[in-house]
């Protein structure tokens, strides 16, 4: 997950492959509370692992459940209360979950009131703001004790009873409709609890809106045991005695409404091979697996398996709609992004559930699609958008608001080139993490399924002789940006090392560069394994570093190493530090960097360097060799050491990481379309 103050993606121009979704977040916090509910345990297949299910596991936890994480990926094991509380008092932070806010208040609320109870529950100030006052309507109508702490309407609540009270159950509970479903789902969710003496009914006012999450919640209680009776969408009835009965296994089905990121990315950006996404299909108890019908209505062509969606272009430019959307509130949000890339105005009517939610999404997304250039006509419970003109496209810095959803969906404004952008431009999503709250890995997920030409993709090159720092440096700036690395040095380095302990010549030239275009060789952030083995610290030996000094003059090495090199320009963006990276693998990066400091001071830098691993050393000699060194890269014939001519000079020797870390970024953000975003911190 990139936790980062902003990712910024280049643009893309394709896109291909599989992507296995992560589970359901309205399934998985659904099976929670009803697993935490049952008596025994229940074992959970798929479980989604996201900011939302991590505050519902806290609370379950908090209350007394056992919570066994499973090993090896498997099942999360949960032990229920059986209905009885056994903490009767604590204070649960529920982040801005409200697949967790709603139906715990609900739960904890009849277990307060009839076993006797004092819970606090809030959350992040955005969680503050979203209604709840008809959920406690209802509550109060059972007779339920709820006081709002903070302002009347919304969270934080405090919910109280006293032990052996009851509930009114007799008259029908109204609660509306009209708002969010969540309401609803959380009363049925939580009134079997309360159905010994009778059967409970449950009357909808206004108009029920997102009906197929009603659905996802009467499916699951069904799995459970519970069998709630329905009467069209306006009345439901949980019969009397009703009682959680775990099913021993369940699995949790992938996300739909994540499903529509990649269904949008194949309508849009796969045109030689389908974008498959697996972990949902026809079979889906998802209501948003309806988004498929969207896409196919947009120009997508979609084939649709009983666990897997693969999709590719099919209509382009896509074909602009006009479209109801209460059925698939979250997952409309993506329409309103493949709008981008259609012929026409695309209106999405019947949202208004979107002003409630993480954030006002009908007014944040008419805000951040005007920033790339689209028309957009927003209304209280619609929107309409119209596409830049080939012309009209912006780089835009995306504010995110706390909100998973407009990080995703205004990631695909990325593959601006596939709609004739004229010049291209890159996004930049400010405050990535918060795609955590369902999908922690998305944007890992996106760069794998995507392609743009190499050209595109932004390059910093840091440059310098032995012992300057650039490695540290490169890592450094890489990890402020969320960009990859290249040390191209370890390339040789690993060359120089297997050459060795393989005895061969390293004044061969031809057997060097066999030797390298053979190596297995696998990174993993600063760790590099050869044949599987872990060689990081055997990189370090001086030997190896003579060697590959000497080695990198070899023409036919290097230009094997070569196209290796190049193989690393991949989205989001690259570092590469080096000795000819600005001059000769790189001569197109837009901010080349050379590192220099003293060679006294690089000196003391490798002695103490060697001295902290155990390794004895003389700083004399180590100044001795870097100087020697130094002048055989200086004056080598091929790539000789020097900085490129459009190369910012960095001495480092009075300054620390962080200080040098900085003034790179400051750089990189002179030569970028965001000055106006800041930059990352060092």
């Amino acid at each position: 997950m990139y936790d980062l103050p902003f990712l910024d993606l280049p643009p893309l121009t394709g896109a291909a492959g599989t992507v296995r979704l992560p589970g359901s977040k309205s399934i998985s916090n659904r099976v929670l509370l009803l697993a935490g509910l049952c008596e025994g345990q229940t074992l959970v297949h798929d479980l989604l692992d996201s900011d939302d299910t991590r505050v519902m596991l806290d609370s379950l936890g908090r209350l007394g459940c056992g919570v066994e994480p499973g090993t090896g990926g498997g099942p999360l094991r949960v032990t229920g209360l059986g209905g009885r509380l056994q903490v009767h008092e604590a204070q649960l932070f529920l982040g801005n979950a409200g697949t967790a806010m709603r139906p715990l208040t609900a739960a904890l609320a009849l277990l307060a009131a009839t076993q006797g109870g004092n819970f606090e529950l809030s959350g992040v100030p955005r969680m503050h703001e979203r209604p709840i006052g008809d959920l406690v309507d209802a509550l109060r109508q059972l007779g339920c004790g709820v006081e709002y702490l903070g302002q009347d309407g919304y969270p934080p609540l405090r919910l109280t009873g006293a032990a052996g009270g009851r509930v009114d159950t007799a008259a029908p509970i109204r609660v509306r409709g009209d708002v969010s479903s969540q309401f609803l789902t959380a009363l049925l969710l939580a009134l079997p609890l309360v159905s010994a003496d009778g059967a409970i009914t449950v009357e909808v006012q206004g108009e029920l809106i997102s009906k197929p999450y009603i659905d996802i919640t009467l499916k699951l209680l069904a799995r459970f045991g519970i069998e709630v009776q329905r009467e069209g969408w306006e009345r439901f009835t949980i019969p009397q005695g009703s009682a959680y009965r775990s099913p021993g296994e369940v699995w949790v089905e992938g996300d739909a409404s994540s499903a529509s990121y990649f269904v949008a990315l194949g309508a849009i950006a796969a045109t030689d091979a389908p974008v498959r996404i697996e972990g949902v299909g026809s079979e889906s108890i998802q209501g948003d697996v309806a988004f498929v019908d969207a896409a196919r209505a947009m120009g997508a062509s979609v084939h649709l398996g009983p666990n897997y969606i693969e999709v590719q272009r099919g209509a382009w430019p896509l074909r602009a709609i006009d479209l109801d959307c209460n059925h698939i509130p979250d997952a409309a949000m993506t329409l309103a992004v493949m709008a981008l890339y259609a012929r026409g105005s695309t209106r999405l009517t019947n949202i208004a559930s979107w002003r409630v939610k993480e954030t006002d999404r009908i007014a944040a997304m008419a805000a951040e699609l005007r920033k790339v250039g689209a028309t957009v006509v927003e209304g209280e419970d619609f929107i309409e958008v119209s596409p830049p003109p080939a012309s009209g496209w912006k780089a835009a810095s995306i504010h995110t608001y706390d909100d998973h959803r407009m990080a995703m969906c205004l990631s695909l404004a990325a593959f601006n080139p596939l709609a004739s952008a004229e010049p291209v431009v890159p996004v930049r999503i400010l405050e990535p993490r918060c795609a955590g709250k369902t999908f922690p890995d998305y944007f890992e997920t996106l760069f794998d399924l995507a392609s743009t030409e190499r050209s595109l993709v932004p390059v910093i090159t840091i440059d310098g002789p032995t012992a300057s720092g650039k490695g540290t440096l490169a890592s450094s700036v890489a990890q402020a940006l969320g960009y990859h690395t290249l040390d191209s040095g370890s390339l040789y380095r690993v060359t120089a090392l297997a050459a060795l302990a393989r005895g061969v010549d390293t004044t061969d030239g031809a057997a060097m560069a066999a030797l390298a275009r053979g190596l297995n060789l696998r990174f993993e952030g600063e760790r590099l394994y050869l044949d599987g083995r872990e060689i990081s610290a055997d990189l370090r030996c001086e030997e190896v570093g003579t060697t590959a000094s000497r080695i990198s003059a070899l023409p036919e090495l290097r230009a094997a190493l070569y196209a290796v090199q190049l193989a690393f320009r991949r989205a989001p963006g690259l570092v590469a530090d080096g000795r000819d990276m600005g001059t000769v693998i790189f001569p197109d990066a837009p901010l080349k960097v050379f590192l220099t400091a003293s060679a006294a001071k690089r000196a003391e830098r490798r002695y103490k360097q060697l001295i902290s691993k155990g390794i004895s050393a003389s700083i004399d000699k180590l100044r001795s060799d870097l100087e020697a060194r130094d002048e055989r890269d200086r004056n080598r014939l091929i790539a000789p050491l020097k900085p490129a001519p459009d190369a910012q000079l960095l001495d480092n020797s009075a300054q620390t990481v962080e200080a040098s870390t900085a003034t790179v970024l400051q750089w990189w953000a002179q030569r970028g379309p965001f000055q106006d975003s800041g930059t990352p911190q060092a």
